[in-house]
């Protein structure tokens, strides 16, 4: 008995438990470092403000209830399963053995029902994916197949214990570890956990406003008679709101906003801060990503539009955020944003105004009120400024985004 203890002792990984560990590590990586974003608020490494990472990173479904991250629901489960590996080769004793592979096959599933689940979130809810998210989902999907399919391999005694004699073999001793159908029923442990986890995050509908903050001064104000605006100039309450032309929560927003307006009778306005997640004209993005590209224009043409022809601003404005068919919003191109202008304001007007040095100095000084509340990495838009305060908000109704300017902005009942 002690020459076959030491002979599995000494025994080398199999190439699945080395495949194994490698791909829980690969997880646990990921899964801590997008935890260690969610927290601190600091900018993933290629997902710039408003991308589809972005998007997805900063959505509802990227927490429970808005306050437990999924991610580090993800750390938990892949350190586990790390250590439990350490457990399920022919060196541990049966019942460790046993023991811990159970709590692989059920974190296994839990990975791979979570996996499913967010794979659809991102596909059908959002509409984007995040290439880390994606990575983190196909490693767990991963593990659970290589762990469902190995678990049911495994003898008591180890599937390279060295041989002994009929006579000295029980039936115990040479019978299967965990059968195949105990594996799979295992594995649906974790699957129903993965969707109680899904069904929290359906029922617990989170806060609508995902990062808020305040300066020690008051941020920048544009002067309301001569910046673009919804509202009334005289209105004691002025809101900055930053946005870009290409970005999909800035468009759900920005319907919000004239409804805002009315019921506040006269007391609130928003000021309309063209800041685009471009290199070319924001400094403070660190890098481009596509669905980006051309928004420091499209600003052009909409400042040009205010330029050349103010009462034709707000129906260029609307224009750039309404859908032309179907449920997805689509950005307007830059040809077709250039159309619409010379088709409100006249060819010879807005040339004219695109020559105009207010548009470049509008939009700086709306990319400087940007630079002034990057916090922590915080670089999404849109965000409403207001004093030394300011929010990125998600708001699902204009009763939320009323909640929101009152708890984070500290705006005033209407």
């Amino acid at each position: 008995m002690s020459t076959t203890k030491e002979s599995r002792v000494g025994q080398p990984w199999p190439w699945w438990r080395w495949s194994l560990l490698a791909l829980n590590l690969l997880a646990l990586s990921l899964s801590v470092y997008l935890g260690w974003h969610y927290v601190v608020g600091g900018s993933v490494i290629g997902c710039g403000g408003g991308s589809p990472c972005d998007r997805v990173l900063n959505s509802r479904w990227s927490s429970l209830g808005g306050v437990l991250p999924v991610s580090v629901l993800a750390v938990g489960v892949y350190l586990a399963m790390l250590v439990a590996g350490f457990f399920i080769g022919p060196s541990a004793e049966p019942s460790l053995r046993k023991w811990a592979w159970g709590a692989v096959l059920i974190l296994a599933g839990a990975a791979a029902g979570s996996a499913v689940w967010f794979i659809s979130v991102q596909k059908w809810a959002i509409g984007s994916f995040c290439p880390y998210c994606m990575a983190t989902h196909t490693t767990g999907l991963f593990i659970a197949a290589l762990a469902i399919w190995q678990a049911p391999r495994q003898s008591v005694a180890g599937a390279t214990e060295v041989p002994r004699p009929k006579s000295a073999a029980s039936p115990a001793a040479s019978g299967k570890l965990i059968g195949l159908p105990p594996a799979i029923g295992l594995a649906s442990v974790g699957l129903g956990l993965a969707a109680l986890m899904a069904m929290g995050q359906v029922h617990f509908t989170p806060p609508s406003a995902y990062r808020s903050g305040e300066t020690a001064q008051y941020h920048p104000v544009m002067d309301p008679h001569t910046s673009p605006l919804i509202g009334s100039p005289d209105a004691p309450q002025i809101i900055s709101v930053l946005f870009d032309y290409k970005c999909p929560h800035c468009q759900q927003l920005h319907f919000m906003l004239n409804e805002v307006v009315r019921r506040y009778h006269g007391q609130l306005a928003f000021v309309l801060c063209p800041t685009p997640l471009n290199t070319q004209c924001n400094p403070y993005i660190p890098r481009d990503v596509d669905e980006f590209k051309g928004s420091c224009e499209l600003a052009r043409v909409a400042l040009a539009v205010w330029v050349a022809r103010r009462e034709a601003f707000p129906v260029f404005d609307t224009w750039m955020y309404s859908l032309d068919s179907g449920d997805v919003w689509q950005p307007r191109s830059l040809e077709a944003a250039k159309a619409k202008a010379v088709a409100l304001v006249g060819q010879a007007r807005f040339e004219a105004a695109q020559a105009d040095p207010w548009i470049d100095h509008y939009l700086q000084a709306s990319i400087r009120i940007y630079g002034t509340t990057l916090q922590g990495g915080n670089n999404a838009v849109p965000k409403m400024v207001f004093g030394p305060r300011w929010v990125i908000p998600q708001p699902n109704s204009v009763d939320d985004l009323i909640a929101i300017l009152q708890a984070r902005l500290a705006v005033s009942e209407p």
